[in-house]
């Protein structure tokens, strides 16, 4: 894997086009979620450069939605990010508001898990320990079935998501809460640091 920035960096970067304690919280949790996908896939000497995908995957989102994916490339330069990285970035909007195709295992998972995460974390939100501690695959899959429920998470981006690494939904579903369960206290901490 190519150079990446320093986390502070990378977090600076983010925190300078990101204000709002939603899209904070989901940037920390798509980087502990990726960090713990490359450990768990055989990716551990490259788990900082997922856990930096998935911390700038939605840099641009923020400020400019209409452009989101387009703006990521100039923003990410600015901290000398590689062209792996971008790419990974850009990757993860392919036939949404991007078409750079996901083609690295690490990006295949960063498209299916970015948008499984707001559903999870969604989720965590009407149980009565908000936590993903205790979240089985069973009830996350009824809010999926549930149009009503989160209706801003794309389930079709989800499914694709899951054909993409070919794998099952539900092992996609189990794994990312597996993955999120470990990042969930940092990030609870992390987030009340900022003071958010």
């Amino acid at each position: 894997m190519n150079a990446y920035p320093e986390r502070a960096a990378a977090l600076a970067l983010l925190r300078k086009y990101n204000q709002e304690p939603f899209h904070i919280r989901h940037a920390l949790t798509v980087e502990g979620t990726m960090r713990a996908y490359a450990n768990e896939l055989g990716y551990g000497e490259d788990a900082d450069f997922w856990a930096t995908v998935g911390l700038l995957h939605d840099v641009d989102f923020e400020r400019w939605p209409e452009q989101h994916c387009q703006k990521a490339p100039e923003l990410l330069a600015e901290i000398g990010c590689s062209d792996e990285l971008i790419h990974a970035v850009c990757s993860h909007g392919y036939g949404i508001c991007s078409d750079v195709e996901p083609t690295h295992e690490m990006e295949k998972v960063l498209f299916a898990a970015d948008e499984l995460t707001g559903l999870i974390g969604a989720a965590a939100i009407m149980r009565p320990s908000k936590s993903v501690q205790d979240m089985e695959v069973s009830s996350l899959k009824k809010k999926f079935k549930d149009k009503k429920f989160a209706a801003g998470c794309s389930r079709d981006v989800i499914r694709t998501g899951a054909e993409r690494l070919g794998w099952p939904l539900e092992d996609l579903m189990g794994r990312t809460i597996a993955a999120m369960r470990t990042c969930e206290e940092a990030v609870d901490r992390e987030l009340a640091d900022m003071g958010l």
